[in-house]
C-alpha cells in the first residue's frame, strides 16, 4: 500500500501541479509532435525517482515513464471522437493508475522495511495534495457540462471559486484527520451563511444548484480523502 501511495503522488504531482495549461494546450494541438508531451514524460520520470528515493527502482521508474507516453499519446488521438471530452480524461487516469498498481505490487516485493511512522506521513502527503489542486480539475471535469449553463455575468475574483473549493477540503480533511467531524458542519454552515445573499440577490436556480452539486462534491472528495487516509493508519 504505502508503495502505490508513494507512486500516486508522483503521479499527481507531475500530472496536476507542475503541468502548465500551455503543456496541455500544446500537446493537444501537436499530439506526438509536442515536445512538452516528451518532457512531460520525463519529469513523471524524475518525480518518480524522487519520491522513491532509491536509485534500484530505476527500472520501475522507467516503465511507467514509457506507459504514461503510449497513454497520453492514445489519449491525444482519440479525444477529438468523443463529444464528451471528461470521458477520454477519466479513461487516461485509470489507466495510468492502473500502471501504478501493478508496479506497486511489484516493488513491495523488495521494499518491506519502511516504518509505520513514515507511512503515515506519505499518506498524509499524498492526501493533503490530492485535496488540492487534483480534486480541483476532477471536479472541474465532473462539473463542466453544468458550468456552461450557468451565465458568467456575477463579478467574482479570478479563480476565487477554485481557491475556496481547496481551502474548504483541506478544512476538512484537517478535521478528519484530528476526529473533529463536528468542525466540516460547522464549515458547511458559515459557507452557507455566505452563500445566502449572493443566492437570494441572483434568483437564479440554475446558479444554486450548481454551487450547491459543487458543494457536496467537494466536500465528498475530502471526506472520501479523509476516511481513507484513516483507514490506513488505523
Amino acid at each position: 500500500m504505502i508503495f502505490f501511495i508513494k507512486l500516486f503522488l508522483a503521479h499527481l504531482i507531475g500530472d496536476f501541479i507542475i503541468q502548465p495549461t500551455k503543456w496541455v494546450i500544446h500537446k493537444e494541438a501537436n499530439k506526438a509532435g509536442s515536445k512538452y508531451l516528451y518532457l512531460h514524460v520525463f519529469l513523471h520520470f524524475l518525480i518518480t525517482m524522487v519520491v522513491l528515493w532509491d536509485f534500484s527502482m530505476w527500472k520501475i521508474a522507467l516503465i511507467i515513464m514509457g506507459s504514461h507516453l503510449v497513454i497520453d499519446v492514445v489519449k491525444l488521438y482519440i479525444t477529438p471522437f468523443f463529444k464528451n471530452k471528461s470521458i477520454p480524461f477519466f479513461i487516461d487516469q485509470l489507466l495510468h493508475i492502473l500502471v501504478l498498481y501493478c508496479c506497486a505490487f511489484y516493488g513491495n516485493l523488495y521494499e518491506n522495511t519502511i516504518t509505520v511512522f513514515e507511512n503515515l506521513n506519505w499518506a498524509l502527503v499524498t492526501a493533503v495534495v490530492f485535496v488540492t489542486f487534483p480534486s480541483a480539475i476532477l471536479m472541474g471535469k465532473l462539473l463542466e457540462a453544468m458550468s456552461n449553463q450557468i451565465p458568467t455575468d456575477h463579478k467574482s475574483l479570478p479563480n476565487a471559486g477554485k481557491y475556496i473549493g481547496i481551502l474548504e477540503r483541506l478544512f476538512v480533511l484537517i478535521f478528519i484527520v484530528l476526529g473533529r467531524w463536528e468542525g466540516i458542519g460547522l464549515l458547511i454552515a458559515a459557507k452557507s451563511v455566505f452563500r445566502f445573499n449572493d443566492l437570494k440577490e441572483s434568483n437564479n436556480r440554475k446558479l444554486t444548484e450548481y454551487i450547491l452539486i459543487g458543494t457536496l462534491v467537494s466536500f465528498g472528495l475530502a471526506i472520501l480523502t479523509g476516511i481513507a487516509y484513516t483507514s490506513i493508519s488505523l
